[in-house]
């Protein structure tokens, strides 16, 4: 169906997946300097928890997309497990290409192959075409979200 390949992210695709937080962010100020030792110590922490799938997706060796997928015990639901997406970006010159759909999917199938309950997500409210984009992937708004900032970043 497509040129994407999608697969964990290695140490080399950081360059490439900062870019992309840095040029689609809310705040526009929220990620720094790439060489920032703090990220390649985030890497790290997420390629160490089995828990966590740090992805990347690229066409002709160029890393074009990303996004995060961690999975969640829980005790509610009798102890059904979730999945979480966080940090979904596709770069901008390649919108429009079906390669953030089949992201979405991808990480959907790694949820089930996990036997999660469900997969989740948040959107800021500003991104309203993301929200687009998720109801037309059958996704549902079915919570609203809080967030409590607890400190600036280092």
């Amino acid at each position: 169906m497509s040129d994407l390949l999608i697969r964990e992210a290695i140490p080399d695709d950081l360059p490439a997946i900062l870019a992309m937080l840095a040029e689609d962010t809310i705040p526009a100020d929220r990620e720094t300097n790439p060489a920032d030792p703090r990220y390649r110590a985030a890497f790290a922490a997420i390629a160490a928890d089995p828990n966590q799938l740090l992805v990347a997706a690229e066409v002709d060796g160029r890393v074009v997309g990303t996004l995060q997928l961690s999975f969640l015990p829980g005790l509610s639901f009798r102890g059904a497990w979730r999945g979480q997406i966080e940090a979904v970006r596709i770069a901008s010159d390649v919108r429009g290409r079906r390669y953030g759909e089949q992201l979405i999917a991808w990480a959907v199938e790694r949820c089930r192959e996990r036997d999660c309950f469900l997969v989740q997500l948040t959107s800021s409210n500003p991104r309203i075409d993301a929200h687009r984009f998720y109801e037309r992937l059958g996704w549902a708004k079915s919570h609203t979200g809080f967030k409590l900032k607890l400190r600036e970043p280092n």
